[in-house]
């Protein structure tokens, strides 16, 4: 894609491998916590553990994350407990645990010092 656009240093393509929500499994206890459910956490954990890395868990459309959000959290709604759990959660913690994702934020930082 980069090479398609007129000015490839500056388009720094990043394709989600993954839900939104398999960034939430990058810290189970901050995420229970940010969505006011504590007691939740044990269940993100079994999730999360059967994983490499939370990027690994997209591994079918029945059991993607956000499948996987809305059994464990009934009512589950992304633009409200996605937000608050993220939140919670915090961008580093993200990147130490999302080696792709990492990548491509380390990318954009490059940027900013060209």
């Amino acid at each position: 894609m980069a090479a398609e656009i007129d000015q490839p240093k500056r388009f720094v393509p990043f394709v989600l491998m993954y839900e939104f929500e398999s960034l939430l499994f990058s810290d189970c206890d901050a995420m229970s916590r940010g969505i006011g459910r504590p007691d939740l956490k044990r269940q993100f954990e079994g999730v999360r553990q059967q994983f490499g890395n939370p990027e690994e868990i997209n591994d079918s459309p029945d059991s993607a994350p956000s499948k996987r959000m809305e059994a464990i959290v009934p009512g589950y709604q992304k633009p409200l407990l996605g937000i608050l759990a993220i939140l919670e959660i915090g961008l580093v913690r993200i990147r130490s645990e999302c080696p792709h994702f990492d990548q491509w934020i380390s990318r954009l930082e490059t940027l900013r010092s060209s």
